[in-house]
Order: C-alpha cells, then sequence, then structure tokens
C-alpha cells in the first residue's frame, strides 16, 4: 500500500509539471484513462503494469510538449475467430523535446497551445444533429441515388465516408432494404470518433434484425485506407486490429447485449492522437470491426472480408460533410475526393454532399463578422479540380454537378410553432440556433470568446429567427460516378 501512495505522489507531480490530466497520464503511460482512479481506489495493479508506469516516469524528467506511448501487449478477450495485433513498440521521441523550454513552457505553464478545432465540442455537435434534421436530409439525398445503382453479387456494397452517430447510415439501410430486401449487404462505416462508433452501433441491433444478410464493417482507417480495409505503410499493416464478430441469436435484444460488450475493445481500438501540423485526430492502432450473423455466416461467405483480401468496388459511396469547409479545395480532393472515386465499382455512384450557405444561418454569422464566409469552394470548383487530378487515367468516370434544382437541398432547426414571434424568442431556442449556425460555418472557439462576454450575438440571432419565422441551412450536394461495364 505505502508503494501504491508512493506511486500516485509521483504521478501527481508528474502531471502537475506537464500540465495533463490524470486520465490522459493513464492513456499515455498504459493506455488505461481510468488507472490513476482505480489505483487511488486500491485495485490491484499487476507488477508489470507498474513496472510500465515506473519506466514511463523514468523516461520522462520533464513535461514534453507531445509525449506518447503505444498500446501495450495485453491477451485478446476474443474467440480464436477474431484477430487482434496490437502495437508494442514506444514512438520515437521528438528531436525537439531535448531542446530548451520555451518561456511559456517554463514554471509548470502549460506547452504552446494548439488550436482547437470546433468539430472538437462534443456539446455542439450534439446539440447541432439533435435540434437540426440535417441528418434526415442528406439520408432522403442519398435515397434518390439508390434507384441509379446496380449492384452485382455477392452483394450491394455501400461505404460511409463519415459514419458520424450512425443516423443517416441507418436510415440509408431502411431505405436499402424497402429496396433491395433480398440483397446480401457489404456496409463499410469509416470513423476515427470511439464515442461515434459508440452511437453508431447502438442503432444496429434492429437493422440486423431487419436484414439478416448483413455485414457491418467500421474502421478508423484514413480516406486512402478505408475503402480496401488496409493500410497503406507496411508498419500500420503489420499492426492492423482485425476483430470480426459473428453475432449469435435472433433477437434485436441479443445483438445489442453482443455489441454492448464490445465496448472495451473499441476504447483499445479506437485511441486516437493529434495531428503536429494541422491537429486534426490521426489513428493510434489501425482497426477493422467486422459484424455478421453467425446464423448467415455461410450465406455472407463470400462478403465477409478477410484481411489482406478485401475489395473496394463500391455500389454507393456517401461523403457527407467529410472535410472542413475552410480547406483548400486541392486538399478536399487529393485527401477525399480523389481516393474515394477510385474505389468506385462498375456503375457505382459517389454522392458529396456539403455546406452551401446563402441561409439565414450564415446571415447570422455575417451579422457578427460582416465579411465572413467559410464555404470558399462549390461542387463545380471540386468537381473541376477532380478531373483534373485523376486526369486521363480515369476515363470511365461522369462528373455530375447537376441543376441547383436538384443539386441544393435545405435542413431546418426543429422548433415548435410557439417557440418563434416577434414578441418573444426563447432563449433555449436563441442557444440552439446560435450553436447551429457557428457549428456550421465552423467558428473556432477562439473567435467566439470576445463575442460571448459582449452578448451582441443574441440579437443578432433574435433578429434573423424572427424574419425568417424560424431558421433553415442549405447544402449542395455532386455526384461522381463510374460507367457500367
Amino acid at each position: 500500500m505505502d508503494d501504491q501512495e508512493h506511486l500516485i505522489q509521483k504521478i501527481e507531480s508528474y502531471c502537475n509539471a506537464a500540465g495533463i490530466a490524470e486520465s490522459t497520464f493513464g492513456r499515455q503511460a498504459v493506455n488505461d484513462g481510468k488507472f490513476v482512479g482505480r489505483l487511488r481506489a486500491g485495485k490491484s495493479i499487476t507488477t508489470s503494469t507498474v513496472a510500465k508506469v515506473r519506466q514511463f516516469l523514468t523516461d520522462r524528467q520533464r513535461p514534453l510538449n507531445e509525449t506518447h506511448v503505444e498500446l501495450p501487449q495485453k491477451k485478446s478477450v476474443l474467440d480464436k475467430s477474431r484477430r487482434a495485433t496490437p502495437i508494442r513498440k514506444l514512438q520515437t521521441q521528438h528531436a525537439n523535446s531535448l531542446k530548451s523550454p520555451k518561456k511559456d513552457q517554463i514554471q509548470g505553464q502549460e506547452p504552446e497551445k494548439r488550436q482547437f478545432r470546433f468539430y472538437d465540442n462534443r456539446q455542439k455537435y450534439l446539440l447541432f444533429v439533435n435540434t437540426c434534421s440535417e441528418k434526415w436530409a442528406v439520408a432522403e439525398r442519398v435515397g434518390m441515388e439508390l434507384r441509379h445503382i446496380h449492384p452485382k453479387p455477392p452483394a450491394l456494397r455501400i461505404f460511409d465516408a463519415g459514419m458520424g452517430d450512425g443516423t443517416v447510415l441507418t436510415n440509408v439501410m431502411r431505405q436499402m432494404h424497402r429496396r433491395f430486401p433480398n440483397f446480401p449487404f457489404h456496409i463499410v462505416g469509416k470513423e476515427i470518433s470511439l464515442e461515434d462508433v459508440r452511437l453508431g452501433l447502438e442503432k444496429m441491433p434492429d437493422r440486423f434484425h431487419e436484414h439478416p444478410a448483413t455485414v457491418l464493417v467500421v474502421t478508423n482507417l484514413y480516406y486512402t485506407e478505408a475503402p480496401w480495409l488496409a493500410p497503406c505503410s507496411m508498419e500500420a499493416a503489420a499492426a492492423l486490429n482485425w476483430i470480426e464478430v459473428p453475432l449469435s441469436g435472433t433477437s434485436s435484444h441479443a445483438f445489442h447485449e453482443q455489441i454492448k460488450d464490445l465496448q472495451p475493445i473499441l476504447v483499445d481500438g479506437w485511441q486516437v492522437k493529434s495531428s503536429n501540423k494541422t491537429g486534426n485526430p490521426l489513428y493510434e492502432r489501425p482497426s477493422v470491426l467486422v459484424l455478421y450473423r453467425e446464423d448467415h455466416k455461410f450465406l455472407l461467405d463470400r462478403v465477409i472480408p478477410r484481411i489482406g483480401q478485401a475489395k473496394a468496388d463500391h455500389d454507393l459511396i456517401i461523403a457527407s460533410q467529410p472535410y472542413r469547409a475552410r480547406m483548400p479545395v486541392e486538399f478536399k480532393v487529393e485527401k477525399v475526393i480523389a481516393p474515394l472515386s477510385k474505389a468506385l465499382a462498375p456503375g457505382g455512384r459517389l454522392l458529396g454532399v456539403h455546406s452551401y450557405g446563402r441561409d439565414p444561418g450564415l446571415e447570422i454569422i455575417q451579422k457578427i463578422w460582416p465579411e465572413e464566409n467559410p464555404f470558399i469552394s462549390n461542387r463545380h470548383d471540386i468537381l473541376k479540380t477532380l478531373k483534373t487530378t485523376l486526369g486521363n487515367s480515369h476515363r470511365d468516370l461522369n462528373f455530375n454537378t447537376y441543376s441547383d434544382k436538384r443539386a441544393l437541398f435545405q435542413y431546418v432547426m426543429h422548433t415548435l410553432p410557439s417557440e418563434i414571434s416577434n414578441a418573444s424568442i426563447g432563449t433555449s431556442t436563441l442557444f440552439a440556433a446560435w450553436n447551429a449556425a457557428i457549428y456550421v460555418a465552423q467558428i473556432e472557439d477562439e473567435r467566439l470568446e470576445p463575442i460571448i462576454q459582449d452578448g451582441s450575438y443574441l440579437q443578432a440571432t433574435r433578429e434573423v429567427l424572427s424574419r425568417y419565422n424560424g431558421l433553415w441551412f442549405n447544402d449542395e450536394s455532386f455526384v461522381v460516378s463510374r460507367k457500367r461495364d
């Protein structure tokens, strides 16, 4: 017990000096954010874990700007049909960490703070998706593409380039079942956020019950990797965490219980770190989770992907808000749209969706920042750049911008008729509308602080809501399609 208390004291001293939370220390040292809490509670800790923590503390005598330890080796809790390859090596420390600390790093002050990205704020995201109908509207737009695809055996293949909380994907799966009730489904959802993976999987038990011939794959791989379920680098490929889970039973409750039991595996496989250049989240461990019903394994034998053998011939690719609006069009094409276009099957279609602006939401923003226009590239710019980027190597692709009547669509903020009137608009409605506007416009927290203190944003929001008797936003869509054989 004395040794445990001594270890806790050393951890506390290190966290104070490094300016990090104890949960962060736990994740960095032993890949367990609750480690310190369990240590304080007197829970038993293995000697190997203690040795790992002590070694971690020894290696870091002073605060480091970016300290990271790869996942430790641990015994798999999976059966033989599931595969997991843990990462064991320590990441090389940055050379500049050995230099003298900067002024803002002296005397226990925090290291240089990277810019906090608007979409890192979980509260903003949840408030937006629960008060606005964008997910529904996008799912309806995706449904329009189902009538134009021509799947071939052994399955209808769908790729969701940003699964999020699974709302869009589950609604699309319902439409798929209505249109193709007897087709096996091969569905891949890319998502790097652990919380979104959890929320998305929570919606899937009913889908497995209604459409038993479903293979669902969730991965945190990059856009250049995810359609093929294969990391690009040899090091990442060697460390690929491939998890295959046959779901037993026949009820949605049985499927729910088994998916719920996957939480420790998800925590292990969906750890992230931040890019030094962009601040974007990067996977620490490339992971692929494969789910299907065990009683349909024989039927789905040709549909279930195998490690190193997966194909990227997708009949439909959903790319809804897959990039930040303010990024240069070259970045959007090179990093997202181009690799996804290459993953289309003959007759396959890629549907791209992003914010368009020219709506009451942007009016709110421009009342505060008159020159603000985050939507710097439209569908025409993206497809023109895509055509140039791909060149003659993909002459079998069609680039469809469509007319505004088909390409543009709206979604609204949910309000009751009594919530908006010229006489009074509730504070909660104003807050929800302001949050939706700054979320869509992707305004960083640093720019919001002086505006929030001033309080003028509420009046600006009230004026726009009163003028339009509500709030809506515009999205635009485009399609890249591959010619049929």
